[in-house]
């Protein structure tokens, strides 16, 4: 995409959390005409180094075309969106709104249902991949909601990453990451558990990662978790509390749409374990809580790996 074509349409940002920052920041060097808020200021001042403009408050953003929205929770974003100092305050409205904050069907219906009465179109665009995933491009986008509103501001999402998949209208995109984040807690505490079982019967943990990595079933998940669970950094890139969060949903849908999911309530009850334990690092300290039950003490192996995103 022509970078001339990234200035069509005025941005504005709201969120400059881990994930926000770093999206935000991809917009404004693509040369994206962006304005951004973050209820502290100074954490959003950096962007500008980047090309960004900082607004002043929620309801100047009106007057863009496009507003994403990146925050914590669902009341976030009907907070930054409809309150009493949010952007459409003041009786003014963007064209459209894209958000990308980890939220519930019911939220995200309930948020796309305000805004068309306001005439505003809404797009539902959850993402996957954390801010070092997003340094290196390779963040995907899943977006569901009105096509042409999609067309519209898929330039965008692209700058922001390497894949987006438009998945229908309503909030399908919402059960896709949902489904997604399923298979991502299913998978580390299965990835966990194969760890350990290597390194019990003999291994080096990174011996036998290398070796998965380069087979059929290595992907970039595996890759990038390798040198946090082979030199035990469990730096946070996604917490326990929130996979939790993200398992629960799962299962409310499999509740919703009568779909058994057996491996996730397992999975889900030792995520609750591993909280319980006190573990509030990195999800992937999943590791460290087989580990335990297995009778290994595992020590770092402080070696040189490459995470598969430089």
């Amino acid at each position: 995409m022509a970078q001339a074509n990234l200035k069509q349409h005025r941005l504005g940002w709201i969120g400059i959390g881990r994930m926000g920052y770093a999206m935000a920041e991809r917009l404004a060097k693509a040369g994206c005409d962006i304005s951004v808020w973050n209820r502290t200021r100074s954490k959003a001042e950096p962007l500008t180094q980047s090309g960004a403009k900082i607004a002043d408050d929620l309801p100047s953003l009106a007057a863009c075309d496009v507003v994403f929205t990146m925050v914590s929770t669902g009341k976030d974003v009907k907070e930054v969106l409809f309150g009493a100092n949010g952007v459409m305050s003041r009786g003014k409205a963007p064209k459209i709104v894209v958000d990308s904050t980890s939220i519930s069907l019911e939220e995200s219906a309930e948020i796309r249902g305000k805004l068309a009465e306001k005439g505003v179109k809404f797009l539902s665009a959850p993402v996957s991949g954390n801010a070092k995933v997003i340094k290196a491009g390779k963040l995907t986008v899943v977006a569901s909601g009105p096509k042409d509103a999609f067309d519209a501001i898929a330039p965008y999402l692209e700058s922001i990453g390497q894949g987006v998949s438009y998945v229908g209208d309503g909030e399908l995109s919402r059960i896709a990451k949902i489904c997604h984040n399923v298979m991502l807690g299913v998978v580390i505490q299965n990835l966990c558990e194969i760890t350990v079982l290597a390194e019990k019967a003999g291994m080096q943990r990174h011996a036998f990662l290398d070796f998965l990595n380069k087979s059929v079933m290595g992907s970039m998940f595996t890759r990038y978790k390798t040198p946090a669970l082979s030199n035990l950094d469990f730096h946070v890139t996604f917490t326990p509390e929130l996979l939790r969060k993200d398992l629960d949903l799962g299962l409310n849908a499999g509740k919703q749409f009568s779909v058994p999911m057996p491996l996730t309530s397992l999975t889900r009850d030792t995520v609750q374990t591993l909280i319980g334990h006190g573990y509030d690092q990195d999800f992937s300290q999943l590791l460290l809580l087989q580990a335990k039950a297995s009778g290994v003490e595992l020590k770092p192996e402080n070696v040189k790996l490459s995470d598969g995103l430089s």
